[in-house]
Order: C-alpha cells, then sequence, then structure tokens
C-alpha cells in the first residue's frame, strides 16, 4: 500500500511551506489557544499544524470540504476497510464501465480508461455511503484519495483550467491510502459554505483568514475536481470541459473583496484573528494583482484591535507564466479588543 500525507497536492496559494512561519507567529504571539478556525481552508495546510487543537474547517469548494472531512473528521473510521477499498479499486478493471466521466472527459486530461475507473470509483463510493456500506469519513477518504491520485496524473500544469494537448496519457490511476495516524479533538467541525454567512456562528481563540488574493476563481481551476466532488452530473462544454460554475464564485476575487473582508473582520467572534495575504511581488497579468490593499487591511484588522505583521519572502506554486518577483508572505496579527 503507498501513502499520501495532506501536502501531496498541488493547489494555488497553498500554504505547506510556511507553516513553520505560521506556527512561530501563533506559539510566540497568542496565548492559550485551544480553538483554530481556517476560515478559508483550501485544501487544509494550515489546519494540519494545529490538530492539538479543537479544529473549526470551511471551504467554499465542495472538494476541499470532502478532504477536510477525510483529514480532519473526529468521526471513527475502518482503517481496514478502507485499504480494503483503494485494494478493490486499484484492481478493478473499469475498461467496460462506460459513465459520465468516460463519456464527458476521455482523452483530455486523463486517458478513457482512466475516465472509466474514476467514475467507476465515484459512482460506487457514493452508493455505499447512501445505503450505509462505509460511513462519512470513510466515503470521504476513498474521494479525498482519487482527487490526490488525479492530480498527480492529470495531463494540466497544476490546475483544470486547461489540458495538455498531446500528452502521453497513463492508462491507469492508482489510489493510495491517507495518513491518518495523527490524533484528533472529539468534536472538530468541518463546514463547506460563504465564511461571511458563518462567521458569527462560531467562537473560537485564532480565527484565521486566507482569502483568494485576485481575480482568479478556485471553481474555475479546479471545476473538475468540484464536479467529481458534487457528482451531480451536470453537462460541460467547451475545450476545457467545464460545468455551469456561475453559482461557485467567490466574491473575494471580484471588485467587492475589501468590502467582504470588512464584514467577515466585523462579525467573527474570535480572540485573535490572524490574516494571511500574499502581495502578490510585481506581476505582469493584471488577474494576479492584489484585489485588497494594505491600507485597507490594516484600517478594516484596526478597528478590532492592535495590529502587527510579519513578513517572509517567498515564492507560492503558480501554473501562470507570470514572474514572481518581490513576492512576500504577511501576516497581520490583530488581538481584538474585548
Amino acid at each position: 500500500m503507498e501513502y499520501i500525507n495532506i501536502s501531496n497536492r498541488r493547489y494555488l496559494g497553498n500554504k505547506y511551506k510556511l507553516l513553520p512561519f505560521i506556527h512561530e507567529v501563533v506559539m510566540n504571539e497568542c496565548a492559550n489557544v485551544h480553538t483554530f478556525f481556517d476560515v478559508f481552508a483550501g485544501t487544509g495546510a494550515v489546519a494540519s499544524a494545529f490538530t492539538n487543537c479543537h479544529l473549526i474547517v470551511n471551504d467554499l469548494m465542495r472538494s476541499n470540504f470532502i478532504s477536510s472531512l477525510a483529514w480532519f473528521s473526529s468521526q471513527t473510521f475502518s482503517n481496514e476497510k478502507v485499504i480494503d477499498l483503494i485494494n478493490y479499486f486499484n484492481s478493478f478493471d473499469a475498461s467496460d464501465q462506460s459513465n459520465y466521466v468516460s463519456e464527458n472527459f476521455s482523452n483530455t486530461y486523463f486517458s478513457e480508461n482512466v475516465c472509466k475507473k474514476i467514475g467507476y470509483i465515484r459512482e460506487t463510493i457514493e452508493s455505499m455511503f447512501q445505503s450505509g456500506a462505509v460511513n462519512q469519513k470513510e466515503w470521504a477518504i476513498i474521494i479525498t484519495s482519487l482527487f490526490y491520485s488525479m492530480d498527480r496524473i492529470a495531463a494540466t500544469c497544476g490546475h483544470y483550467d486547461s489540458f495538455i494537448q498531446g500528452a502521453d496519457l497513463p492508462n491507469d490511476i492508482i489510489l493510495r491510502m491517507p495518513i491518518l495516524d495523527y490524533p484528533l479533538a472529539d468534536n472538530n467541525i468541518c463546514l463547506n459554505a460563504d465564511a461571511n454567512l458563518i462567521a458569527s456562528d462560531y467562537e473560537c481563540d485564532i480565527a484565521y483568514l486566507d482569502p483568494p488574493y485576485n481575480s482568479r476563481q478556485y471553481c474555475d481551476a479546479y471545476h473538475l475536481l468540484e464536479n467529481i466532488a458534487i457528482w451531480q452530473k451536470p453537462k460541460v462544454f467547451g475545450i476545457a470541459r467545464k460545468m455551469d460554475r456561475s453559482t461557485m464564485k467567490s466574491e473575494y476575487c471580484r471588485t467587492s473583496a475589501t468590502k467582504q473582508l470588512e464584514y467577515l473582520v466585523n462579525h467573527l467572534n474570535a480572540r485573535y484573528i490572524l490574516l494571511s495575504y500574499n502581495n502578490n511581488g510585481n506581476k505582469l497579468q493584471i488577474r494576479s494583482n492584489a484585489k485588497i490593499s494594505d491600507e485597507n487591511i490594516m484600517r478594516i484588522l484596526s478597528t478590532r484591535g492592535d495590529v502587527r505583521i510579519f513578513t517572509k519572502d517567498y515564492r507560492p506554486f503558480s501554473a501562470g507564466k507570470g514572474e514572481n518577483v518581490g513576492n512576500q508572505e504577511r501576516l497581520f496579527l490583530c488581538a481584538v479588543r474585548r
């Protein structure tokens, strides 16, 4: 059996390499941290550094929510059952399993045989969940393993905005077992919601904010994983085979981003607010320009308490062609006034 950990995905804005920096700031500057609310969790990299806390993990993307359930849900699960399922799916010959995925995505991001197997795995685990043969965490572990395996072999530059034409497509996909041998709190919460709609619902010691920085919508970059996650088998269109994403867009990628952040900060029920916001360096592409200025970040956070800034030079993962010159990750730490 091969294994994966939470860092084994390429993801725009992923903070895994910055975890020592983030963890150091929290440990040195924040007292008595027992509850950690990751408000824009993405793949869950930052939350993974705080599993000693009660976790509240949220993301607007359904695919990230499912992965959060796999990595952080406190629900018990059968390790043996999940491994048996992974071994079964890995050995299964899906060459005669025409399905939604093979009919819509064959020989684009994946070969026809791989598409048949993706569709078979997703349909089978959904049926098992609906019938009670697996619980929610077991369901989420299998789908998360599928996401990571898809990312590993997809003919892309790291996201699904387009596929590499003429690529040599593998003829099989192999699932790997997520490493889940770390202790978790008994009552972790995983959410799939608009951050602004749940901001005041949860009391926490730290609310960690890592909103989208620019106009690049995550539902565009990862539409195929969202399609597999939601599993409603919608019509797809265009060369990139995208579904309708009009209801999935984040307001933080639009001109209203500053107003959105102001609302969020004003409604959080936290002792500390820790905002991660990349300055994006000197970008050549206007879509990559930061939506919220440093001046507005300071103005908004200062209404809640005293703010300090911690800075680290950083070159994040990007599938674009622009150079990241002068790129810095900044942590804005607000100690909320009571």
